[in-house]
């Protein structure tokens, strides 16, 4: 074993129920009072006044009626809190998932999406009990920037329509033929509609910047509402579009399992997964950062596969933690995640209530909402900021975002990652050194009285004895690095040391690479030492034949050269 091998006990893993049980129940058995219950009460009763307009305005912005948005919320928000990991997480319809869903209606309609979205719960389910949460943090800063302000551009061009009332019967999903068809119909403005979406959008902005404790987005719809009755202004309403809100839940269905529409909709399916998985995560991190609290991401990802199945099981849609709400819930005064199922009951309310108030909103008002939602979701400071940060992050960044816009989102997010991970591998590679020819050995000669110390340089002690030390991940893309420095040594020294002492890590392409290189040097007549190599390194590179009588491991570069000294010792006796 190395002499920079360090013993630390590791703490046991976590069993099961460990990883498992929601927050939900560890939070009840600590102990649950009457000033939680309160505090989560109202901040339950916050969020649910911020999500009530926002679930609707997705749900139509995804291709939907609205009373599918306020589905997802009840049902999908309820369970989410209810069995997730995460102590604040919000659940419900997001806006990151407008783009998606309305491709997937528009090429395999309603029962499409539902089909997709169950496949994409079995799999978060499979994901977290697999315990892959842990790996969804590996995706780059860059991509997660460059996919969310892809889908903002695309949420804003597909409000563009109802924001000007343009007369568009059939509007194409791809961006470009849709700003083709909007370029063509602008002389259809209506400019009682884009009155009322401006008006809807300042209120929000206004508020946001003089007022941030109001809820914005709930006034703005209710104001422009009420403007559009009173003065009986022609503008289309949920009511004219789509008819009544129903004022309960929907029975449960479940759409004809056929194996021809699964392999079609399995891309879809992957999708949704995908980017539910991210958005549930970075939310519960932001919620975690925000409480200094630590959510379980295994449980998290199980939780949201569950709300996936239910949602649309019961007529809603897609459903994710999402950002915003759960920041609002935080803020608040949430303490557990009873505040969570509370949010869902209170939309619930709404519905068995005042559901027939919600056909007089005017969709332009919902248009401006995810307006400002898009604008907000775009991240511009961060894009900027990874813009000028370097070349690669740059790279990674606008082949993301491009990707996102003109093809899909799976891909934008598959070659995104691909590319960070490349790029990751480059910085690794270029961090490897090789040193040699220098003081590498220093003996402490030094009394309790502190004398000065000695340096023993390896050419003065033994002229043939050449010390090189390889500092960095030793892994295949550095191995190239590594070779061409190796190969350029001159006149091969009858004995030489590698040191591994500052390397915490090898792979077989470099163990292979270092295998050619002794087996050159050995061919010369050289004795090969590797010295400092820990446990895991020394393993990697055993198992690439680098063992007795090619190499010689020791514990250090004094070890090496001793153990040289001594190997030298019956030949200068024999000879004398």
């Amino acid at each position: 074993m190395g002499a920079r091998d360090t013993y630390a006990i590791k703490p046991p893993a976590p069993t099961f129920a460990e990883l498992f049980t929601p927050k939900l129940i560890t939070l009840l058995r600590a102990g649950y009072s009457l000033p939680d219950f309160k505090a989560d009460a109202m901040a339950g009763l916050t969020v649910a006044i911020v999500a009530l307009p926002l679930s609707m305005a997705i749900a139509i912005g995804s291709g939907l009626s609205p009373d599918k948005g306020l589905f997802t919320a009840i049902v999908g928000g309820f369970l989410i809190s209810a069995l997730g990991g995460s102590r604040f997480q919000i659940g419900g319809p997001a806006g990151a998932f407008i783009v998606l869903i309305a491709a997937i209606v528009e090429r395999h309609g309603y029962d499409g999406l539902v089909l997709a979205t169950l496949m994409a719960g079995a799999m978060m389910m499979a994901a977290g009990f697999l315990r892959l949460g842990t790996y969804i943090k590996y995706i780059p800063f860059p991509v997660t920037v460059g996919f969310t302000a892809g889908i903002a551009v695309i949420i804003m061009a597909s409000q563009v329509k109802e924001l000007l009332g343009l007369d568009i019967p059939a509007e194409p999903s791809a961006l470009i033929p849709k700003l083709g068809v909007i370029w063509s119909s602008l002389g259809s403005i209506d400019p009682a509609t884009v009155a009322i979406a401006a008006a809807a959008i300042a209120t929000i902005v206004a508020l946001r910047r003089w007022q941030p404790r109001w809820p914005g987005m709930l006034i703005a719809v209710t104001l422009t509402t009420l403007i559009a009755a009173l003065f009986q202004i022609d503008v289309t309403t949920i009511g004219s579009r789509f008819g009544e809100v129903p004022r309960t839940l929907p029975a449960p269905s479940l759409p004809q399992f056929e194996l021809a529409k699964m392999l079609a909709i399995f891309p879809d399916a992957l999708a949704i997964a995908l980017l539910g998985s991210i958005e549930s995560l970075l939310s519960a991190v932001i919620a975690d950062g925000m409480s200094g609290r630590k959510h379980r991401s295994n449980c998290e990802l199980v939780a949201q596969g569950f709300g996936n199945i239910a949602a649309v099981t019961f007529g809603g849609m897609c459903v994710t933690g999402t950002i915003a709400r759960t920041a609002t819930n935080i803020r608040a005064g949430a303490r557990t995640p009873v505040s969570g199922m509370l949010h869902a009951l209170y939309i619930l309310l709404f519905m068995l209530v005042a559901a027939p108030l919600a056909a007089y909103i005017p969709l332009a008002a919902l248009a401006g909402v995810l307006a400002v939602v898009a604008w907000n979701m775009a991240e511009k400071r961060e894009f900027i900021g990874l813009l000028r940060t370097s070349w690669g992050d740059a790279a990674v960044l606008m082949s993301t975002f491009l990707l996102t816009i003109f093809v899909d989102l799976t891909t934008a997010i598959a070659v995104g990652t691909v590319l960070g991970a490349f790029l990751f591998l480059h910085r690794m590679a270029e961090t490897v050194e090789v040193a040699g020819n220098g003081p590498l050995i220093i003996e402490d000669t030094a009394d309790a009285t502190g004398a000065d110390r000695t340096v023993y340089t390896p050419a003065a002690a033994d002229s043939d004895l050449a010390v090189y030390r390889i500092s960095g991940a030793f892994f295949f893309g550095a191995t190239s690095t590594v070779s061409a420095v190796l190969d350029r040594i001159g006149a091969h020294p009858k004995a030489f040391v590698l040191d591994f002492s500052a390397v915490p890590l090898v792979d077989s392409t470099a163990a292979k690479a270092l295998h050619g290189f002794v087996e050159k040097l050995r061919r010369e007549g050289t004795v090969v030492y590797f010295s400092g190599a820990r446990s895991s390194v020394r393993r990697t590179l055993l198992q690439a034949g680098l063992r007795r009588p090619l190499v010689v491991y020791a514990a250090s570069i004094e070890e090496a050269a001793a153990m040289r000294h001594d190997s030298q010792q019956p030949a200068s006796s024999a000879g004398g």
